[in-house]
């Protein structure tokens, strides 16, 4: 019997480079499962990030959710059966999001969560955005929900890696001092007791992978697609 597709809604933009990368991994994911020239049901819509990065950045986070929610209700109306909000940032608006649908959205930070607590681990290096190093959206769910303890790197290494990120990767630049600089804050994390460090940015994994480090790296990119396409091909 033909195994019958969730269609998939992609939420992207944010930026558009870690958006390709979504849109790669669940098409290849769908191949690798189901073979031939299967390939996803995706309803996507991509939003301008320069017009979501400079309400980032004066804190005007309800323009954002206004932006993102309507958005997401135009991939609904596409037909899309589940929402992937494709950047780990934009979480912070995913109540508003939720509210303004009726299709359930899988989070990120859960997917993530699951994978770190099957391999038994208790404490985790964060790195992503200064929002998201920052700020409980994403490191209280992780904590609350899952019991998983949450560092970040200090003030100054927080102010590097979100700018490597905003004026580097979401641009398409790949700098390998700026891959050194990750590596460093990556070691300072292991040695402040992190058993692994989550990429909490869709961006990072352009810049560092896991053949960088010997320290147990987990994309959330990749994380949030693999579970997409389980989701995607349930019943």
């Amino acid at each position: 019997m033909r195994k019958k597709q969730k269609t998939i809604g992609l939420l992207g933009g944010m930026s558009w480079e870690s958006t390709a990368t979504y849109y790669r991994e669940l098409n290849e994911g769908i191949k690798e499962k189901l073979g031939g020239l299967h390939s996803a049901k995706i309803c996507m819509v991509s939003v301008n990030f320069e017009e979501i990065e400079k309400l980032q950045h004066i804190e005007d986070w309800n323009g954002t959710a206004v932006i993102l929610s309507e958005a997401a209700m135009a991939i609904e109306k596409g037909g899309a059966d589940f929402l992937l909000i494709c950047t780990n940032t934009m979480h912070k608006v995913a109540p508003q999001i939720e509210a303004s649908i009726s299709i359930p959205i899988l989070h990120i930070a859960d997917a993530t969560a699951q994978r770190l607590r099957e391999a038994g681990i208790k404490k985790v290096g964060l790195l992503g955005t200064r929002f998201t190093m920052e700020q409980d959206f994403y490191k209280g769910r992780l904590t609350e929900k899952y019991g998983i303890d949450v560092i970040v790197p200090d003030e100054l290494e927080r102010e590097i890696v979100h700018s490597i990120i905003y004026n580097e990767l979401c641009l398409g630049t790949i700098d390998e001092n700026s891959r050194e600089r990750y590596l460093k804050i990556i070691d300072q994390l292991t040695a402040s007791g992190a058993e692994a460090v989550i990429l909490g940015c869709t961006e990072i994994v352009l810049l560092v992978q896991q053949k960088h480090t010997a320290t147990p790296l987990y994309d959330t990119t990749a994380i949030h697609a693999e579970q997409a396409v389980l989701e995607a091909l349930s019943s």
